[in-house]
């Protein structure tokens, strides 16, 4: 797991592409506004929502198995019980990373995350360690 400031800098200015789980189209959640600031920082974001078709002027999509492009970057905004399966996508569609939003914690999704060779950060927002780190 990357804890340390060099670790996470890095993660971030070698990622692209960051397909948001659990994106909401309301613009007052947090996922939405997490995503607006990425993509004003350059990211190309893909919305992963099964009930919306659109978010952010972009095509949403009901699961990273569905995306059609390559992903950098999985960045989850759902419970700690829901990581699972999200991990299994993620490695399934070839992601690089697998990264928990504050609050998210989720040791054993981490593992296996880890264990298939993802690079994976818990418990931080990417807003957060963007704006404090590039």
């Amino acid at each position: 797991m990357i804890e340390d400031d060099a670790g996470l800098r890095s993660l971030l200015e070698n990622t692209r592409t960051i397909a948001v789980v659990g994106l909401s189209a309301n613009p007052e959640r947090p996922s939405n506004e997490v995503a607006q600031y990425l993509r004003r920082a350059g990211y190309t974001i893909i919305p992963v929502n099964p009930a919306c078709t659109e978010i952010l002027g972009e095509k949403c999509y009901p699961s990273l198995r569905e995306v059609p492009v390559q992903i950098d970057m999985v960045d989850v905004f759902r419970k700690p019980e829901e990581v699972m399966p999200i991990v299994d996508d993620a490695i399934a569609v070839g992601a690089r990373s697998l990264w928990l939003q504050l609050g998210v914690i989720a040791p054993e999704a981490v593992k296996r995350a880890e264990t298939a060779g993802l690079a994976v950060v818990m418990d931080r927002c990417t807003k957060i360690e963007h704006r404090r780190l590039v």
